[in-house]
């Protein structure tokens, strides 16, 4: 039992950072799965420091194919996270399962993995480790999830170069950027999400080797290949989707999971559902006994479905034949010879011999030979053609014209402040320039102004608020620094331009960073009216409590006796409790008219009141008269009581 809460119910697996247990939760009453963390983690004060605050931007992540995370806790030195238990398989293994999957299949797959990962970039999250192991399919409906959100930030300085197996199943979809600088941004998710779906179509990853050092060479020094070098089936749009998301240049990238998804959706609008549908071929492909993976086009969630054992309905649906090989010259002694697929006669008897036989023969070669030459650079694949003016258009209109002009399109984006995204900026060569068929023109497409967006920096330090900056192109402007009730010294309490704000790379963003509560220096108010402390110590943010009174023989009522504290430094809210005076304690008076001077002047002493004699012609007889104050009259002790004897 986790928490008094969880009571943990079976072990599902175990990772580099976590181990997972299926849990119930008891005052809910329903499932979830505990991510516990490794004790050396758990241990680590900077790690569990930093695990909460990305725990906390994870909890606020809410979308229908995210992991939702409910809770996270400590009990006894164990870490855990609550989160949505999703019964189902791993993107990891249903590859394992399914080998190369469909082109429809792949990308019905990878269209919520990005929605996912959108909506994340949207509020400021960074996932930093997408890889199929965190892709789960949900077994009921096949709906996509995505887990572990923010947590690689957590885990990133504590992952051990000694697992061997969780550092190489990490690194396999490192972005360069990440493996050269340790930096990693939106476009690093694109770039992780690209691999994904380069093994989906191909059923092997883009890079391996032996240790994490080789594969992350690679990330940084070698292109992704097309996935159709592997399975040859994969239609030239998913290459092209695959080599945009698999820059190694950043800028050359989507900008984020969502601008990747309208890439996805429109090189899929540029398939037929019979190259959608095509089963992979080449070396890759699955054999004919095993499963492969179909997508419902309305739900768009993976359903299996069972190939057939050899021939039957499925013979008709095989990948498309492989293109035949055409050899210069037959090389076995027996058949003719051939030149440019065109049977030559045997050579007669005179011609071995020699004589004029063998000179036609020659000159005839050297004919053929001559009008395949110029055909070739006359009309054919080595004749010149215009490059046409694509200024303008969108890059699949300017596909078709160059492929019109026989010429290829080498696809290259760039930011650009007046033209609108998607448009085509320019052409090199540019155009009217006169070139080969079949080169490829590099085209410029613009992706638009150069905005990115102001992170999520409230809460964070400064250390970490400049390298989120870093990170999306942007810069730290100025720091100021004010007193804040609720956010602790050293975090930022405000940003501006606010978060969210598109700003032009460079730009700078102020930030105003806590120095905590604001001290307030007590006043002692002890001696003077109670309704001006209450009224000066309430202004200043306190709370007074001057509910106590007390007699007091040297302070005027009304005014405090004694406060505590009476000095020193408290804080907004905090309390100061005032004892306020009812003055003097009041004593009735005795009444000694009629009696002798003696006697009254006892009994007034004993009541606590000192007495003035005042005589009467001479007070020959010894007798009170009068006294001021009256009898009965209550007096503060030590009061005057002037006495009349006559």
């Amino acid at each position: 039992m986790l928490d008094g809460r969880y009571r943990v119910q079976s072990h599902i697996a175990d990772g580099g950072m976590a181990s997972v247990y299926l849990a119930l939760d008891t005052r809910l009453d329903r499932d979830v799965a505990l991510k516990v963390l490794r004790s050396d983690l758990a241990q680590d004060e900077a790690f569990v420091s930093r695990f909460r605050r990305e725990a906390r931007s994870a909890a606020r992540l809410s979308h229908p194919n995210v992991v939702a995370v409910f809770d996270q806790g400590e009990d006894e030195g164990h870490m855990f996270l609550a989160m949505e238990y999703v019964p189902g398989k791993t993107l990891r293994e249903v590859m394992r399962a399914e080998g190369p999957l469909t082109p429809r299949a792949a990308l019905d797959i990878i269209s919520p993995v990005l929605q996912a990962l959108g909506a994340a970039h949207r509020a400021g999250i960074i996932h930093r480790d997408v890889k199929p192991e965190n892709v789960i399919l949900r077994e009921d409906d096949g709906t996509v999830k995505v887990a572990d959100f923010g947590l690689a930030r957590a885990v990133s300085a504590q992952t051990s170069t000694s697992q061997t197996g969780v550092l190489l199943g990490t690194v396999a979809y490192l972005s360069p950027e990440q493996v050269e600088r340790g930096v990693a941004d939106a476009r690093s998710d694109v770039y992780a999400a690209g691999l994904i779906l380069f093994e989906m179509l191909t059923g092997s990853k883009a890079f391996t080797g032996d240790s994490a050092i080789h594969i992350a060479y690679q990330h940084v020094h070698g292109s992704v290949p097309a996935p159709s070098s592997r399975v040859s089936s994969v239609p030239a749009e998913l290459d092209a989707l695959v080599a945009l998301a698999t820059a190694r240049d950043p800028d050359q990238r989507p900008t984020d999971a969502s601008d990747l998804l309208a890439e996805v959706r429109k090189s899929r609008g540029m398939l037929s559902p019979a190259e959608l549908d095509r089963r992979p071929d080449g070396p890759a492909a699955p054999g004919g006994g095993a499963s492969t993976v179909a997508v419902d086009r309305t739900s768009a969630l993976p359903v299996e479905t069972a190939r057939g054992q050899g021939g039957g309905a499925d013979a008709g649906r095989a990948g498309r034949p492989l293109p035949p090989v055409a050899l210069p010259f037959d090389q076995t002694p027996t058949a003719p010879a051939t030149v440019f697929g065109a049977p030559a006669a045997a050579p007669p008897a005179a011609a071995r011999d020699g004589g004029p036989w063998r000179w036609a023969l020659l000159a005839l070669v050297l004919a053929v030979v001559a009008a395949g030459a110029a055909w070739y650079f006359l009309s054919g694949p080595g004749s010149p053609t215009v490059v046409p003016s694509v200024a303008g258009q969108s890059f699949v209109q300017a596909q078709r014209a160059l492929a019109a002009a026989h010429l290829g399109a080498d696809r290259v984006d760039s930011f650009d402040e007046t033209i609108a995204r998607g448009t085509v900026i320019r052409t090199d060569p540019g155009a009217g320039t006169q070139v080969r068929r079949g080169q490829d023109v590099s085209v410029t497409v613009s992706k638009g102004p150069e905005r990115y967006a102001v992170p999520a920096l409230v809460g964070s330090t400064r250390t970490e608020a400049q390298a989120r900056l870093q990170s999306v192109k942007l810069a730290l402007g100025k720091t100021a620094q004010a007193y804040d009730e609720r956010v602790d010294a050293g975090l930022i309490v405000s940003v501006s331009p606010r978060q969210g704000t598109l700003l032009r790379r460079g730009a700078a963003v102020d930030i105003v960073v806590s120095r905590g509560r604001k001290p307030i220096q007590v006043s002692d108010f002890t001696g003077k009216p109670a309704t001006a402390a209450v009224d000066a110590l309430t202004q200043e943010g306190l709370t007074v409590d001057a509910t106590r009174q007390e007699n007091s023989d040297t302070v005027p009522k009304g005014s405090v006796v004694s406060q505590s504290p009476a000095s020193g430094t408290l804080f907004r809210g905090d309390k100061v409790t005032l004892v306020v005076s009812k003055g003097p304690v009041l004593v009735a008076v005795p009444d000694v008219q009629g009696k002798q001077e003696a006697e009254a002047t006892k009994l007034l002493t004993d009541a606590g009141f000192k007495v003035t004699i005042k005589r009467f012609m001479g007070g020959i007889f010894g007798t009170v008269r009068s006294q001021d104050p009256a009898s009965g009259t209550e007096q503060p002790k030590g009061t005057v009581i002037t006495l009349v004897i006559v």
